[in-house]
């Protein structure tokens, strides 16, 4: 388990991290977001061991990060990090061999990964010669090499098709399966929404909304009901905790201030020729837009 415990993080007099605490369990995937300049890249080199925080500290399974146990980390940076110069196999035992493998078992593995990831067929040709997703998906395996107890994703989808996609999702079910710890952050809120269980928004290098990802959008005022049906527009509007009621095409849309009114909605109704009654949760980027503007 990877505890992160009140990391304070200054360049000068410009705070990065302000006193953030977090925890990612064993086959847990965490999401950490932020817009750009949050915080992110520098409590990633925090966990890492590449910066020192200024106060706070960070476990891996109870011991402190530092070189000894780096090997059983693995980091997909948003940035790409190869060398383009290098073949795939060359590239891959570098980053084997700086990750405490021998070159024989960079060598046992990597016929399978590149398999997995459908480009055994380049596997002699440069780094330069393939497509920024190929690209993507070198660096991926670059980063699961070691078999990692810990995984951090910067922006893993970047440059991947849909198809690509799909295939590195399942490589990272099969990790989080295998106990592996997974940091995930991304701006594409589908993918935390799909991966993760818990989050942390920064802004400013500071936690402003963090928990379970179904708490945080059961908290949420925003909720919308979708009915259709024989109902008098008029009686809902009546109804305390309703902010509004539209008519969308043949259905009524009913935006609610809190989930409590979803049984006071339903029992105004339930006695009318019902077809559709949908409740519909705020959407992780509409809860990030909002409480990130709050702050601003």
């Amino acid at each position: 388990m990877l505890k992160v415990e009140n990391i304070v993080k200054y360049y000068g007099k410009n705070c990065a991290v302000n006193n953030l605490s977090f925890e990612v369990k064993d086959g847990e995937i965490f999401g950490l977001l932020g817009e750009n300049g949050a915080g992110k890249t520098t409590t990633f080199r925090i966990i890492l061991g590449l910066l020192d925080a200024d106060s706070g500290k960070v476990t891996l399974n109870g011991k402190k990060i530092d070189y000894s146990i780096t090997d059983k980390i693995g980091y997909l940076t948003e940035e790409r990090s190869l060398l383009t110069k290098m073949t795939v196999k060359e590239q891959l035992i570098y980053y084997g061999v700086l990750k405490g493998l021998t070159e024989k078992q960079v060598l046992d593995k990597i016929d399978n990964l590149l398999k997995e990831f459908d480009i055994l067929d380049y596997k002699n040709r440069k780094i330069k010669e393939l497509s920024k997703g190929n690209q993507q998906k070198i660096q991926f395996i670059s980063a699961v090499l070691n078999d990692p107890i810990l995984l951090i994703l910067d922006e893993p989808f970047t440059g991947l098709d849909p198809i690509n996609v799909a295939m590195f999702k399942k490589y990272i079910r099969k990790l989080q399966k295998n106990g592996c710890s997974i940091i995930f952050s991304s701006h594409q809120m589908e993918h935390i929404e799909e991966f993760c269980e818990k989050m942390v928004i920064l802004v400013k290098g500071k936690s402003i909304l963090e928990g379970y990802i179904k708490d945080i959008k059961k908290d949420f005022r925003k909720q919308n009901i979708f009915i259709k049906g024989d109902v008098n527009k008029e009686d809902i509007e009546k109804i305390k905790g309703v902010i509004s009621v539209t008519v969308k095409d043949d259905e009524l849309l009913v935006k609610i201030d809190s989930y409590d009114i979803v049984p006071k909605v339903f029992k105004e109704i339930r006695d009318k020729n019902i077809t559709k009654f949908l409740v519909e949760e705020a959407t992780l980027n509409e809860i990030f837009i909002a409480k990130v503007g709050e702050v601003k």
